[in-house]
């Protein structure tokens, strides 16, 4: 007899709840889940092997379960004063946001993000059993601090999220929204700022607004800007006094010695990391200008992926794309279709692709 999930005896909040996750396919051009398609140099992955080869040498023993040469890494990385008492880590960005709402969310409490945004923001605070609430953007995507600090306000939540630059958008988010959000709340404002490499290089970053804002979290991830999709390794900047609140729920030891070894390794080697970034930028520009071109709405981007409207059908030309051999992304927006910047190859793929579909399809 087979056994459905409704079978189990599954928390009443979980049900009718459907995992995260995008299409996978070995198709030539896989363009559809925001990694970065460039390979880690062939300098940097040498020393990232000699370090794991170093860390694997001590692995019977646990590691160190503050990652404190990992955290002192990230803390010189990120600049701005920070020490490693600030910079907390964990297996991707998506663990480091689950450890914030286990810490200040949980049954009872709210959290708060404006939509279209991050589709892992709900699942995380529904499955810590905190209630997920979803605010609201404007037409094009933007928020203004003025109705972001209204809704906040109206909602009163615990925790807010508020993606910058927004994902699946891709559209910027000024300083000052952050600050207005932040003088009408009580809680916790998570600014995730996994896209952050991409955005102009003059643009500040919220890890200058951490001063004498004890509630505000900066978090960040090494999957995007540095092609270390695989490795699994996101961080955070925040008071002292949250590192300390993470502590109470993380799972012991949870950096694995390995992942610590890589990532500090890849951190040592930053400006290679990020030399790629121009180069991703300006594929990121490409298709925003040809697509436009071809008669599409593309939406104002800061990160590593375009956002593009006025198709017909999006369930259509996303199979025509995939027929044709390149994997894009429908984030369930209507009449719009997602693709990330790749190299110039697989840009040029996935443009002359879209021309051959025909007029918004």
């Amino acid at each position: 007899m087979t056994v459905r999930l409704d079978d189990l005896p599954l928390r009443d909040d979980l049900r009718g709840m459907t995992p995260y996750g995008a299409p996978q396919a070995a198709l030539p051009v896989a363009l559809n889940v925001n990694e970065n398609t460039h390979p880690v140099p062939a300098e940097v992955a040498d020393d990232i092997l000699d370090a794991i080869a170093r860390a694997l040498r001590d692995v019977n023993r646990y590691p160190d379960r503050e990652f404190s040469g990992l955290r002192e890494a990230f803390a010189d990385y990120l600049g701005h004063g920070l020490t490693r008492e600030q910079i907390w880590a964990a297996n991707g960005s998506n663990e480091v946001l689950q450890h914030i709402l286990q810490a200040f969310g949980g049954p009872g409490r709210r959290a708060l993000g404006f939509g279209p945004t991050y589709s892992m923001y709900p699942i995380l605070t529904r499955a810590t059993g905190a209630e997920w609430v979803a605010g609201e953007r404007e037409h094009d995507f933007t928020l203004s601090p003025a109705s972001a600090a209204e809704q906040v306000v109206r909602e009163n939540p615990d925790i807010v999220f508020l993606c910058a630059p927004n994902n699946p958008t891709g559209t910027p988010l000024g300083l000052d929204v952050i600050e207005a959000v932040y003088a009408v709340t009580d809680g916790i404002v998570i600014v995730d700022e996994a896209y952050q490499e991409f955005s102009p290089h003059d643009e500040p970053s919220a890890v200058t607004l951490l001063p004498g804002r004890a509630r505000l979290v900066v978090s960040r991830t090494m999957s995007k800007a540095f092609a270390f999709a695989g490795a699994r390794v996101g961080y955070l900047a925040a008071d002292p006094a949250v590192i300390d609140a993470l502590r109470l729920v993380r799972l012991p030891y949870h950096l694995s010695a390995l992942t610590q070894a890589a990532a500090t390794a890849a951190l040592g080697h930053a400006d290679t990391m990020l030399s790629m970034v121009d180069e991703i930028v300006a594929q990121r520009d490409r298709i925003s200008a040809t697509v436009a071109a071809l008669g599409y709405t593309a939406h104002a981007s800061w990160t590593n992926f375009v956002l593009f409207g006025g198709v017909d059908d999006p369930a259509a030309t996303w199979k025509a794309l995939y027929d044709r051999g390149v994997l894009i992304r429908d984030v369930g927006i209507a009449h719009h279709l997602r693709v990330t910047a790749g190299t110039a190859d697989e840009t040029t793929a996935f443009l002359d692709a879209l021309a051959s579909v025909g007029s918004r399809a």
